[in-house]
């Protein structure tokens, strides 16, 4: 860790982080191994009476090999693996549904132990394959182009229904162990449901098991941290963890990105982009990714794009252009495709790379902006009428931006 030093806090989620793990030790439920710290995984088996180095091996078998059963982890006694079967459990997120796209992409929706449902995409690639996971259940943010905006938050994930989502698309995709040459998944998103920076603490810790070298072993240039611009959270989050950043931009003027995005009211472009400027680790070799959905007559003209172009200038960056992902209702339509290609010249021209990004999954609702799940918030609608739901989501909205 670069600097340990507490930074502003997130805004506060309106359900708990997630369900209360049961307590280590011999009684009770077994307790979820996945999502532990190490540390806390070594406290867990000191409190059944094992070493430290049981942990170690524990570690190994759970993130490199994705062993979830005990019987199978050999290098524990015989008589040793009953005792961590009565106390401990390698879990997995439900699966409900899968989906095959006929572009090869794969979408998975979860169910979490309290019944609420999270999606994952995997998203295969020639040199690579890239699977965006969810960081909430639901969203605070109600960006006007995103379908899982229309999904009012629930509650945020917990570390272990973060790093679930990794291991359960490698338990689909065949792809342990971990260390094994040729992975088919190679770089990870937190580009799915939710918003990262709303949830800090539990997107650390998962993110600290995705690194850990005798586990899941993906390095930090392989996991890009999205955001849709949560100001005080940005630097930290760079100097804790050291990943990839992205920011979902999507239009160059205040009066406009409010009008996209709400969280733009709170911590305007100004801030955003001194924000970007100041993000440790930045450089020409770890540039920063501008997220730009392409909307057919609101943020598509040659005047948007030398306005992004200023905005941006000087920071080690590139662009990716989003053809918009239609969902039902939308109000926004795909910019045609000579606007996209024009718009990317005049960013190309200004020194960055602006790749158009390619649609995958449309046809099973996959795509950039398209994952939503059916989960809505129980506690609010057993307490109020259906207008005080509106009401109580709304002010939550307000108070994420």
């Amino acid at each position: 860790m670069m600097d340990a030093r507490p930074g502003p806090a997130a805004p506060p989620a309106p359900e708990p982080a997630s369900a209360p793990e049961p307590s280590p030790g011999g009684t009770g439920a077994p307790r979820e191994v996945v999502g532990l710290s190490r540390e806390a995984l070594a406290a867990a088996l000191a409190a059944l009476g094992l070493p430290r180095f049981r942990a170690r091996q524990l570690w190994h078998w759970v993130y490199c090999r994705g062993a979830t059963d005990f019987a199978a982890m050999t290098t524990f006694a015989k008589e040793l693996r009953p005792l961590l079967a009565r106390n401990l459990k390698v879990g997995r997120p439900g699966l409900a549904r899968e989906q095959v796209s006929a572009d090869g992409t794969r979408k998975w929706l979860l169910r979490l132990a309290d019944g609420n449902l999270i999606e994952t995409v995997f998203i295969p690639e020639e040199e690579r394959g890239t699977l965006c996971i969810s960081s909430q259940v639901g969203c605070t943010l109600t960006c006007r182009f995103c379908f899982t905006g229309t999904q009012r938050l629930v509650r945020n994930l917990g570390p272990a229904e973060i790093v679930g989502q990794v291991m359960l698309a490698r338990d689909r995709l065949s792809d342990w162990p971990s260390n094994a040459p040729g992975r088919a998944i190679t770089n990870v998103v937190l580009m799915g449901m939710g918003e990262p920076l709303f949830n800090y603490d539990n997107v650390a810790a998962a993110i600290r098991i995705l690194l850990d070298g005798e586990g899941l072993g993906l390095s930090r240039r392989r996991i890009t941290l999205s955001t849709s611009g949560v100001v005080p959270m940005i630097e930290r989050a760079g100097a804790e963890l050291g990943v990839n950043l992205a920011i979902s931009l999507h239009a160059a003027t205040d009066e406009l990105r409010s009008r996209l995005m709400p969280i733009n009211k709170k911590y305007p472009l100004a801030e955003l982009i001194g924000a970007c400027r100041r993000y440790p680790g930045a450089s020409n070799a770890r540039r920063i990714t501008f997220e730009y959905v392409m909307l057919k007559g609101v943020n598509d003209s040659p005047a948007d794009a030398k306005r992004l172009v200023r905005l941006i200038a000087g920071i080690p960056a590139k662009v990716n252009l989003i053809p918009f992902n239609p969902w039902p209702g939308a109000p926004f339509e795909c910019a045609e495709a000579e606007t996209i290609a024009g718009f990317a010249d005049i960013v190309a021209a200004a020194g960055y790379t602006s790749p158009v990004r390619t649609p995958r999954g449309r046809d099973i609702m996959a795509a950039c902006g398209q994952l939503r799940s059916d989960s809505i918030r129980p506690r609010k609608r057993a307490h109020h009428g259906e207008g005080e739901v509106e009401r109580a989501a709304a002010a939550e909205t307000a108070a994420a931006g």
